[in-house]
């Protein structure tokens, strides 16, 4: 049997940089359409949403 290396595969600091930001670009990204689902929603439900009975 082969010995395996349980190091794994290391990165250099600047794959590690890249890595990092585009982890940030993608967090961004996701939160941007959060951001927009939301507001859309509150627009389509309108104003009356907050004139109704409870």
């Amino acid at each position: 049997m082969m010995a395996q290396d349980d190091q794994g595969i290391r990165l250099t600091e600047e794959q590690q940089k890249k890595r990092r930001s585009r982890s940030i670009a993608i967090a961004l990204a996701l939160l941007a359409l959060v951001v927009l689902f939301y507001v859309v929603t509150i627009v389509k439900l309108g104003p009356g949403v907050m004139d109704r009975a409870l």
